[in-house]
């Protein structure tokens, strides 16, 4: 794990192992809010991508859910009937958890947007969807407001690398960027859904990340960019990121 690790941060400086994140997580939600797994409704919005299954630790499966929030590359496409419905799922003294963000692969190589797939002796692209609508864009090939109903997903996907086309295609990384931006759109969503639900519960939890994923057999890592927590008793927002770390 910590070969492999150091290839990750050569790109994500922060990262660490998916399993360690969620530790911090629970040990946060236990020691300060007094609140065990099985209290907490999970919902996470990640790319439906077969390789996105989070390797949770033991307990974290006693989180209710996950309702799946996500759709190509972790964009919110459940959107607002998404997010209510899973909401007054959470149990009367319980509480609400998201998890959201895109992901990329990263290689053994470090080759950023690839990654080695089970039963594979190559590797594959990773984000697809992201390593796609970046090559349609770098081939000037995204048409403004271009919204199809067969291919929703990935058009929304190619008009949020369009608004940010000189940002993506000026990177020193270009696929690194488009996830960058592919994080900042996902947690805008959020944000507005989230500010639009009703919560039968005190504390809403938002997890921001982006999720990396290694080569096969390799584990997963996660470059978490914020802790959100929405204290519906009195309305108020605060950062608990510096707490997840010295959970």
């Amino acid at each position: 794990m910590q070969p492999y690790l150091d290839i990750v941060r050569t790109i994500y400086p922060n990262a660490i192992s998916t399993s360690e994140g969620v530790d911090h997580l629970l040990n946060l939600l236990d020691n300060t809010f007094n609140l065990a797994p099985h209290q907490v409704m999970a919902a996470d919005s990640i790319c439906s991508d077969d390789l996105n299954l989070i390797e949770y630790p033991k307990r974290a499966y006693e989180m209710l859910g996950p309702f799946k929030m996500g759709g190509l590359n972790g964009f919110p496409f459940t959107g607002l009937t998404g997010m209510s419905a899973f909401a007054h799922h959470v149990p009367a003294d319980g509480a609400v958890f998201v998890f959201h963000g895109p992901h990329i692969g990263i290689s053994r190589a470090g080759v950023a947007g690839d990654v080695l797939r089970p039963g594979q002796h190559i590797p594959s692209s990773c984000c697809g969807a992201a390593r796609a609508a970046l090559a349609r864009l770098q081939h000037n090939e995204i048409k403004k407001f271009d919204l199809t109903d067969l291919d929703y997903q990935m058009n929304t996907i190619e008009q949020i690398f369009l608004a940010q086309a000189e940002r993506i295609l000026n990177a020193a990384s270009p696929i690194v960027e488009a996830t960058e931006v592919m994080y900042e759109a996902i947690e805008k969503r959020i944000d507005l859904l989230a500010s639009r639900t009703q919560y039968p519960c005190r504390y809403v939890f938002l997890m921001g990340a982006i999720m990396i994923n290694a080569d096969h057999e390799a584990g997963s890592f996660a470059s978490t960019r914020r802790l959100h927590l929405l204290d519906n008793s009195t309305g108020t927002h605060t950062d608990l990121l510096d707490q997840l770390w010295a959970a």
